[in-house]
């Protein structure tokens, strides 16, 4: 680990990021053994794709922390989000990916106010790979029949 000055913040929002990001994790894993059980292999199969992504983001996330000279520690994993449909559990996965986004939107906009361009990128690009994942969510709703719950088709109103 090599050791680096950085403002206690960041290290605080790749922690929380880290926990939201295994919280992802978890619940895309139970909804896709859920789904199978209700004899949606697809949908199944789609959710175990999120799933890696999202393992990746975490390794990404530990990687950050002990290069920046911090032990990773995720400190709160939530309930997986659950539901009686396959249109209820994605809706829950909208919810977390946009709590996602926000984390890493903030992570961004203070790391450009304290002029740390490093770690601003990398919350930038996390962003970014998350807006594609919620956008996906929002589009396989809209497969579902689910229509937009905003006039702004850029944001998730899940």
């Amino acid at each position: 680990m090599r050791q680096t000055r950085v403002h206690p913040r960041i290290l605080g929002y790749l922690g929380r990021a880290l926990s939201l990001e295994l919280s992802a994790v978890q619940q895309y894993m139970t909804q896709a053994s859920l789904v199978e059980a209700w004899g949606l292999p697809e949908a199944a199969a789609r959710l175990r794709e999120e799933t890696v992504e999202e393992m990746r983001h975490a390794e990404l996330i530990t990687q950050r922390m002990l290069s920046l000279g911090a032990a990773p520690n995720a400190s709160q994993l939530r309930p997986a989000g659950v539901g009686r449909t396959l249109v209820d559990l994605l809706r829950q996965d909208a919810i977390l990916e946009g709590e996602i986004i926000a984390i890493y939107q903030d992570a961004f906009t203070f790391c450009q106010r304290v002029g740390d361009g490093d770690n601003g990128a990398f919350f930038q690009r996390l962003h970014q790979e998350e807006l594609a994942h919620a956008h996906d969510i929002e589009h396989w709703l809209a497969s579902l029949g689910v229509p937009r719950r905003g006039p702004d088709s850029d944001r998730i109103y899940f």
